[in-house]
């Protein structure tokens, strides 16, 4: 009876099927394995890192806008231009004079070939106070500008102009502030005049010069034949 069982077991564990069986449950175990591992790496979200922490919670809701900081940025610094002069249909300005000396004045005006008239004031000093046309006024050229001082005129002293030209006595009486008067015409040398030299006059004051003498153009040329 032993041998007998022995020799079927046997014949049952030899037979074709029985070792397909026993194979294929082995595959079967093996990928029950595998989709076992592969579905619990999905559940892990292999896409992102495993650091360990947990990420801090984005914030919600618009920050006040006293909790964003803002920089200063200072005010540009204004600068004052003055007002550029008004020239107009090619005239001249009238010079800034207010507050120079007179005689500064008066060569700011000779410069820009304009005229001037001085008039002296009953106060001090010898500073311009008005000007008339006023300052940056557009004048034409040669027009005579009224210049105001506040103090009275200064004294000069008159120079000896007997045996002069007459134009270079004259342009010298200018320089001094004088007036030069001709009661004889304004040609040839100088013969008198009144006041006489090394005396004392004021500015704006007048000095009588009596020219004559040879003719100063060029003496005519007669053709010779």
């Amino acid at each position: 009876m032993d041998d007998d069982y022995t020799e079927q077991d046997r014949a049952e564990r030899d037979r074709p099927g029985r070792g397909r069986l026993v194979l294929g449950g082995t595959l079967a175990t093996v990928l029950l394995a595998a989709v076992g591992g592969t579905v619990g790496w999905v559940l892990a979200d292999p896409g992102a890192p495993q650091t360990g922490t947990t990420p801090a919670a984005a914030p919600t809701g618009s920050a006040s806008p006293r909790d964003v900081p803002t920089t200063a940025r200072p005010a540009p610094a204004r600068t004052t231009t003055p007002p550029p002069p008004a020239t107009t249909g090619g005239g001249l300005p009238v010079p800034r004079l207010v507050g120079l000396d007179f005689e500064k004045a008066r060569d700011e005006l000779h410069d820009r070939k304009l005229g001037w008239r001085l008039v002296f004031g009953t106060g001090s000093g010898r500073s311009v106070t008005r000007t008339v046309p006023a300052q940056d006024t557009s004048v034409r050229p040669g027009t005579t500008v009224r210049v105001e001082v506040s103090g009275p005129a200064p004294e000069v002293d008159v120079p000896d102009l007997v045996g002069e030209d007459c134009d270079d006595a004259a342009e010298e009486l200018g320089d001094l502030g004088l007036f030069p008067r001709y009661p004889t015409g304004n040609r040839g040398e100088v013969t008198t005049q009144v006041p006489a030299a090394d005396t004392t006059a004021h500015w704006n004051d007048q000095v009588s010069i009596s020219c004559g003498g040879p003719a100063t153009s060029a003496p005519e040329v007669t053709p010779t034949g």
